[in-house]
């Protein structure tokens, strides 16, 4: 076999768990199963599995190897896409998964173009937090929100960044006081978002000194989505650092403004997620690339402006 072939029937064992059930699935013996990840190792002269009679486990050089093989993988796997006529016309059932802020802000309305140009398409999307496992939900695609590139063995695709503000009620404002600067926020109720890729015990926000960091006081409220805690703001509660896009309605109103105006925290990011590990047929290619090409122009051109913030 050559190096391109050992690197799929690597793969297989890995995600099979055993040379056998990977033989069977690539419908090969175990011996030449064997052999391909010998070759690999041989041709690497470094191990890649740790092998015993119960299991086999990826070592630190494996690790590493297996995230470029996924790549190659992929990479080939696209051009050859890209090149068979049976990948031309997307058709079918494309299931999305979305982070709840996101895909109602943004993904909604990219389905609703991504239809008119692909009718042949239809679209199941579920909203929910955290990063969903994509083959055992059988999602094709989830977009996520984070600071990070989120650590995953999935393909990830940049889409866009909004920033977030640092908010409160008029209300909560004249019965606590207005913070003018990060540290000020140690003798306020600072109110949490809980996301799987962000950090809720500490905000960072970049002011005029630079980046500033904070740890937070013991937190009265917490909840799993950002148009919930942007209700809850809005009723007086505490202070939140919220997506600008979320909130941008209830600031022009005048429901909630914005405190220290002069600090914005970490830019959030916007992910698409796929399996690497899936041939990606024209639904999911076409997909990823309507979400790179309108979330990238949508979340920068729905961005609140200077001037129409509310702030104290």
């Amino acid at each position: 076999m050559d190096t391109l072939q050992n690197m799929r029937v690597f793969l297989h064992v890995v995600e099979a768990g055993s040379f056998t059930a990977a033989a069977q699935h690539l419908k090969i013996t175990t011996s030449r199963t064997s052999r391909a990840v010998s070759d690999l190792e041989a041709r690497l002269r470094t191990r890649l599995l740790d092998r015993t009679t119960r299991r086999i486990a990826l070592t630190q050089a494996g690790e590493r190897y297996i995230q470029r093989c996924e790549r190659i993988i992929e990479y080939v796997d696209d051009a050859e896409a890209e090149a068979s006529d049976t990948h031309v016309r997307p058709r079918g059932k494309l299931r999305v998964h979305a982070v709840t802020s996101i895909g109602v802000h943004y993904v909604v309305p990219a389905i609703r173009q991504y239809r008119q140009r692909y009718p042949d398409v239809s679209v199941d999307l579920t909203l929910a937090q955290g990063i969903p496992d994509l083959q055992n939900q059988d999602y094709d695609v989830s977009v996520v929100l984070g600071t990070h590139r989120p650590d995953s063995r999935l393909v990830s695709q940049y889409l866009g960044s909004t920033h977030s503000i640092a908010c409160a009620s008029p209300a909560y404002l004249e019965r606590n006081g207005i913070p003018t600067t990060p540290s000020d926020l140690a003798d306020h109720v600072c109110l949490r978002t809980v996301t799987l890729t962000s950090s809720i015990e500490q905000w960072s926000f970049d002011g005029p000194s630079g980046v500033e960091s904070i740890s937070l006081p013991p937190a009265s409220f917490r909840v799993n989505g950002v148009d919930a805690m942007a209700i809850a703001v809005g009723e007086g509660m505490g202070i939140a650092v919220l997506p600008i896009r979320t909130v941008a309605d209830r600031l022009k109103s005048g429901a909630i403004v914005r405190v220290m105006p002069e600090y914005a925290s970490q830019p959030i990011h916007a992910y698409a997620l796929y399996s690497s590990r899936k041939y990606l047929d024209a639904k999911i290619r076409t997909w990823v690339q309507a979400l790179r090409d309108q979330l990238t122009v949508g979340m920068v051109e729905k961005q609140v402006a200077p001037g129409e913030l509310a702030a104290v």
